[in-house]
């Protein structure tokens, strides 16, 4: 254990609450590290030239001078530059859009503004904070898809600066636009907030939007600059520049105070010793977040999904004692817009002590001062880690970090090698402005909401010529008097999902009260909502009886079974074109085109309790093909001899490194393990010998294989390095079994794949 100086947490000492909890029997062999982030001191500059009634009410909220990466930020939007402001939690990027149009207000409030944020919650918070600022001259209002109809048409025609999300920016703002039509033509700001969230197909569906936006209020005569306020991440002038497509001034040192901050990597003990596996994550969450609320230390605990923010919240409560128990609640998106707000008001008032939440109250949220933060699970990106981190402590006051590590490759490797978490720089957010199955819908969506001259395709960037030819041939959009114009028969708004990639979805619905559940898009269908799935929904578990192909309609009852249900499908990837070539050590590394065609074939019941497979059962589905992009390695001969893989090896072999592979790709790329799949064959057609395949999960790619692929060796090197660590013999979920695996993660070999990923980085082994 490093040694941890004396911190105060929530008037408890942190190294002493450290201290009792590591005399718990077999706490003491789960720390795996300790890191001491020291506190810093506020460096402050005074503040610019700002109207007197301004400079007071920044005075009445404690507020002299600015941290120089604010008063950068003023300076570069005084230039006239499009700003991206990345820095830490609580750094005060917030100030920084607030007061560029709070001093255009004072001086013309006819002048308006435009903030987006990506969930509901955050605006409306947001609007808080700019209700205090207590100008009459700002007159804000938020205009989202929980605005009653009745207030709509009043914040139109009142609302000088108004708070929305892209979702609603792209289905009613944009479609209405002459209803927007002075708005736009005095827009002088759009601020994108958590613009890091934006990544992956959402982030290329933000990028399509703001390029209709754009569009629109330059017809309008608007001529806006654009502010976006993004955690720390690697690349921010390249995120803004891809999500806007303009050039931009990048503001990323970071020069506001924070606390001392202890940051925990915790792993759960070993349950299975000979089979490797760990206690789950979620249980040992709820452990510590309980002893957090025992001491009387305000704490929220994090969670990757809905249904593990409302175990570790019930699982906590159950060992509370009744007082404590009314004090500690989950948090999550699906609950009314009322029952959230007045969660968020309970924790920032201190009269609840604990919240297990889902990513919902990972962003910017005002909740109050919270001593202690709890991440089931590593979140995928360090950007993600810092900001559930940074909700402790965001006052300055010394706070407390918790990464419990769950049981799979990714958070097995990071326990093991804690420099990659404080010591490497963040990963580049990833976005394709270009991928041509959110570009097409988008130039629909443009041609309906004004006809498209052709110098104006430049606005969508590259590929957006071509993508017009496919439309026009597909006869949803027609040339008339040089002009496009879009033509088909449903409105192109309704059939874009902003934060799929797939614009079908299917809906669930409970059998019995007609109730709906649910929708899960087209993509994920036959995974998820298959005759006979276990379906889970706020807790309830539900049996999928009925899946209507035509009606796209999954009919559910509820069920009480023991068991959860797992698919098994079949996979073929077809190379398409090769858009480079590279190579790691002696190993082709290849990126392109590919089209995976994938069909469901079965799926098991497996028992909750022990995870035995109780049987399988057939089904007769039709099979689905997505064309994305991938990346894929060749094995050559050679390496196969040298690294002594005999040929019945090689099967298994392939296919345990291609899951480890898969497991450690979000350290090199922002992504879920669930946002891309694989494939390994001991031949294959296209590339004539074995090869393993990764490729994104969604159609036309989403940027994370391309990733991958320009990590060069990192990746395999991780890879090799966290399989070659895992303690257990024969393989398991810590290194190279998956919990996707449509074959039932049969055969995997991780001793031949250790082997063949030290050969394949070059190192000596066996």
């Amino acid at each position: 254990m490093a040694v941890v100086s004396r911190t105060t947490i929530g008037g408890v000492d942190a190294r002493g609450f450290l201290t009792r909890l590591l005399k718990e029997e077999g706490a003491e062999a789960c720390l795996a590290h300790v890191e001491v982030l020291r506190a810093t001191q506020p460096e402050t500059l005074p503040l610019p030239d700002l109207p007197e009634v301004l400079r007071r009410r920044l005075a009445g909220a404690g507020i002299g001078g600015l941290y120089p990466h604010q008063r950068r930020a003023l300076d570069l939007l005084d230039r006239g530059d499009h700003v991206v402001v990345a820095t830490g939690t609580a750094s005060g990027k917030t100030l920084v859009y607030n007061l560029a149009f709070a001093r255009t207000a004072l001086a013309d409030e006819k002048r308006t503004a435009l903030y987006l944020f990506p969930t509901k919650a955050l605006a409306r918070d947001q609007l808080r904070q700019v209700r205090e600022l207590k100008l009459p001259q700002i007159r804000a209002g938020v205009y989202d898809g929980d605005t009653p109809q009745a207030e709509r048409p009043l914040i139109r025609r009142n609302a000088n600066l108004v708070m929305t999300n892209p979702d609603m920016l792209h289905a009613s703002i944009l479609p209405g636009h002459a209803r927007w039509a002075d708005f736009f033509l005095r827009l002088s700001l759009v601020v994108l907030d958590e613009a890091h969230v934006a990544r992956g197909v959402f982030g290329s569906h933000v990028a399509m939007i703001l390029r209709r936006l754009r569009r629109l209020v330059a017809h309008y005569g608007g001529q806006p600059q654009f502010v976006l306020a993004s955690a720390t991440v690697g690349n921010p002038s390249d995120l803004a520049e891809r999500l806007v497509g303009l050039p931009f001034s990048e503001v990323a040192e970071d020069a506001s105070p924070h606390g001392e901050k202890l940051f925990v990597l915790w792993n759960p003990p070993l349950v299975d010793e000979e089979l490797g596996l760990r206690r789950s994550a979620i249980s040992e969450t709820s452990w510590l977040f309980g002893r957090l609320v025992e001491s009387e230390i305000r704490t929220i605990a994090f969670c990757r999904t809905r249904r593990a923010a409302e175990l570790v919240a019930e699982f906590a409560r159950r060992e509370l004692p009744g007082g404590l128990k009314r004090r500690v609640k989950a948090y999550r998106a699906g609950y009314l817009p009322e029952e959230r707000r007045a969660l968020e008001r309970a924790l920032a008032s201190g009269e609840l002590l604990g919240v297990a939440a889902t990513t919902a109250l990972e962003l910017g949220i005002d909740v109050g001062s919270l001593d202690a933060s709890l991440m089931a699970g590593y979140p995928g990106t360090r950007a993600s880690m810092w900001q559930q981190a940074g909700r402790a402590g965001r006052r300055g006051e010394p706070s407390l970090a918790v990464l419990v590590a769950q049981d799979d490759p990714l958070d097995q490797y990071l326990v093991q090698h804690p420099a990659d978490l404080f010591e490497k720089p963040p990963e580049a957010a990833v976005v394709d402005p270009t991928n041509p199955y959110v570009l097409e819908p988008h130039l629909a969506c443009a041609a309906r909401e004004q006809p498209l001259a052709e110098e104006e395709l430049a606005v969508f960037g590259e590929g957006a010529a071509e993508a017009v030819g496919r439309l026009e041939e597909e006869g949803k959009m027609v040339r008339r008097r040089g002009l496009l114009h879009y033509r088909g028969r449903e409105s192109p708004h309704r059939l874009v999902d902003v934060r799929s990639a797939s614009g079908a979805l299917y809906a669930i619905v409970e059998r019995e009260t007609g109730a709906l559940l649910g929708t899960v898009d087209e993509a994920r269908v036959y995974w998820h909502v298959h005759p006979g799935a276990v379906y889970l929904h706020q807790g309830e578990q539900y049996e999928v009886d009925e899946l209507d192909l035509v009606g796209r309609v999954a009919l559910v009852s509820r069920s009480d079974a023991d068991y959860y249900t797992q698919t098994r499908d079949l996979t073929d990837v077809e190379v398409l074109r090769v858009i480079d070539e590279g190579a790691v050590g002696e190993v082709p590394a290849l990126f392109g085109e590919v089209k995976v065609t994938r069909q469901v074939i079965g799926f098991q019941r497996k028992l909750s309790s022990t995870q035995e497979t109780i049987d399988e059962i057939p089904l007769a589905l039709p099979p689905q093909t997505l064309v994305t992009k991938a990346l894929w390695w060749l094995l050559p001969k050679r390496l196969l001899l040298r690294a002594r893989i005999t040929p019945p090896m090689l099967p298994g072999t392939a296919h345990a490194a291609e899951h480890a592979a898969i497991g450690l790709l979000p350290l090199v790329a922002t992504c879920d393990r669930w946002d891309v799949g694989g494939l390994s064959t001991p031949f294959h057609r296209d590339t004539a010998g074995p090869t393993i395949f990764i490729y994104d999960g969604y159609p036309g790619g989403a940027g994370i294989a391309e990733r991958g692929h320009e990590s060069g060796a990192r990746l395999l090197e991780a890879t090799f390095e966290a399989v070659r660590l895992c303690p257990c013999a024969r393989g398991c979920p810590s290194c190279v079994q998956s919990p996707k695996c449509g074959n039932g993660n049969e055969p995997l070999d991780k001793q031949g794949a250790v082997a063949l990923l030290a050969a394949m980085v070059g190192r000596t082994w066996g």
